[in-house]
């Protein structure tokens, strides 16, 4: 089929399913996690298309249900990562000289594979093991990473299609070839969809990949490593390594085949890579491509014009939605003094009706967050703010790790804007609140901009349009993602590219094409259908009618 340039089906976003009473998907979904929650699987390694079994097995347990484990999974370190790496290696050729259509099909069958008969699998598995809501499995672990498989494949065949110039007598192309080496892909536990495209995207542009999973993410990550198999991915071209962080990481970026890391996670197990891989820069063979997606503290503005009820609205979403535990989340919000009483009274009104609880009961808005670490983590924050004189809690403020690591959905009011739970990451479900003279709209929109290192999203109220207009400007490096009356979560891949700067990462957009073009080393071919056969040209030719100078 090389006399053809393929085209890949135009990519629509996937239609997210309600999971309502009585819906064919509700049973179904309550079906297979019926059966997924009363096994425990043994999750192996994948490294060259086999099954690994270290022996070093860690429990793999439900957040809301700590007491159940849903599997045991092998840990890898030492020599199962040296296998890895040239397995990767190995793989290299065969997989980036693969027609780039043949490659787009493992992924667009992945899709297909994830819409249909994995769907159920797949969100069960995030249910269960990360604590997710139907809706917010849905969303994430179905939606989002069938967008990104079919939606890189149309981005890859738009890289490739780009093509320079040529002048008479020459050909000009360009080859987008794959980085020389391997590129090291590190998940977290958060998102199922960016657990599936970070290690995919670049084998997508023929690379091969080592896959870090999070450790408690590692039920889903287990299937979604079983359906790429299902969808024809070629073995070694990605291999999955579940460890701990050094353990897999150090022999990862002492290697000489090291070209790239593609991460989501902290800010500051980022800057540790970064500062690793700057250290061993004499080992490789060229520089590599560093790619991350790190912390955030989201916030919300609202101008003394914005729509009170709107900004209620998004504060209970976008601050409490999953826990909290989204990069994006709304942590800090700032909210004029004549709005005050009115969103206050239907924020608290809405999460008066919030319930609380096990995944199972699909009536429940807040399940729990992912581990005993992250608990601790929140509750001291929650603790200190009980104990502080700038810090009155509105909301919520009860916590309880009996049976999972449940945190209500906490709202705190400060006078003081620069609180530390207004300063700092704390991925849970906690917003503080800062009240602020109408009068000091100007100033607010200052002090939110110089409050926090991150630079993720954001999201502005206002109904005035020259607010909008003028406030959109000065806010310009604050967030990656911006939003207008609307909150700061949510983005869609093809709709909203997703990444921040500051300490938030390196902006390199998931869901475009400019994350794909990070994973490609261009080549640039010129072909002279008819050469010189002397080195003169015109000018040194002598010419009689030159005049002396």
């Amino acid at each position: 089929m090389n006399n053809m340039f393929s085209r890949t089906p135009d990519p629509v976003n996937e239609p997210v399913r309600s999971y309502g009473p009585g819906t064919p998907e509700r049973s179904a979904l309550r079906k297979e996690l019926k059966r997924m929650r009363e096994e425990s699987i043994d999750i192996p390694a994948f490294i060259g298309g086999k099954e690994i079994r270290s022996g070093n097995l860690i429990n793999v347990v439900a957040p809301h249900e700590h007491a159940r484990v849903l599997g045991r999974a092998h840990q890898c370190a030492g020599t199962d990562i040296q296998h890895a790496i040239s397995s990767a290696v190995d793989a290299r050729a065969d997989w980036m000289n693969m027609d780039w259509s043949d490659r787009a099909a493992v992924f667009l069958k992945a899709a297909e594979l994830l819409a249909g008969p994995w769907r159920d699998r797949i969100n069960a598995a995030t249910m269960l093991g990360q604590s997710k809501n139907p809706y917010q499995s849905e969303i994430d672990a179905a939606c989002e990473l069938i967008d990104f498989f079919r939606f890189n494949a149309r981005f890859m065949e738009n890289i490739y299609k780009d093509q320079p110039i040529s002048s008479p007598g020459v050909w000009n192309r360009v080859q987008y070839r794959a980085l020389e080496g391997f590129v090291f892909a590190v998940t977290p536990f958060n998102f199922t969809s960016i657990a599936g495209n970070l290690p995919t995207a670049p084998a997508m542009m023929g690379n091969t990949v080592l896959w870090k999973p999070a450790s408690t993410q590692l039920l889903s990550a287990y299937y979604l490593y079983k359906m790429l198999e299902e969808a024809g991915l070629p073995a070694g071209v990605i291999n999955m390594v579940p460890g701990h962080g050094a353990e897999v990481g150090d022999p990862v970026f002492a290697s000489e085949h090291f070209a790239g890391l593609h991460f989501t996670g902290s800010t500051g197990t980022f800057n540790h890579m970064w500062r690793t891989i700057g250290n061993n820069m004499g080992t490789y063979r060229g520089y590599p491509r560093v790619v991350g997606e790190t912390g955030g503290k989201d916030y919300i503005l609202a101008h003394p014009s914005a729509d009170a009820l709107a900004v209620a609205t998004a504060i209970v979403r976008g601050g409490f939605e999953y826990q909290g535990q989204k990069c994006s989340a709304a942590s800090r919000v700032y909210l004029p003094k004549s709005l005050w009483p009115i969103i206050k009274e239907s924020m608290l009104s809405q999460l008066d009706e919030i319930t609380m609880g096990p995944v199972e009961d699909f009536t429940h808005f807040v399940n729990a967050v992912i581990d005993k670490k992250a608990y601790d983590s929140i509750t001291g924050y929650i603790a200190e703010a009980k104990q502080s004189s700038d810090i009155e809690i509105i909301a919520g403020g009860n916590y309880s790790d009996e049976t999972g690591y449940f945190v209500e959905p906490t709202v705190l009011l400060t006078t003081n804007p620069k609180y530390r739970t207004m300063c700092e990451e704390i991925f849970g479900p906690v917003v503080t609140i800062f009240v602020y003279e109408d009068a000091d709209f100007d100033e607010t929109v200052d002090l939110l901009n110089s409050t926090s290192p991150f630079a993720l999203t954001g999201a502005l109220f206002a109904q005035d349009r020259g607010v909008l207009a003028r406030t959109s400007a000065r806010l310009v490096d604050s967030a990656g993602n911006f939003y207008l009356n609307d909150k700061p979560t949510g983005a869609v891949v093809g709709q909203q590219p997703f990444g921040g700067a500051r300490a938030s990462g390196t902006n390199d957009k998931a869901g475009s094409y400019l994350n794909l073009v990070r994973w490609i080393s261009a080549r640039s071919i010129k072909e002279n259908f008819n050469p010189p056969h002397h080195f003169g040209y015109p000018f040194h030719e002598e010419d009689p009618n030159d005049m002396p100078l």
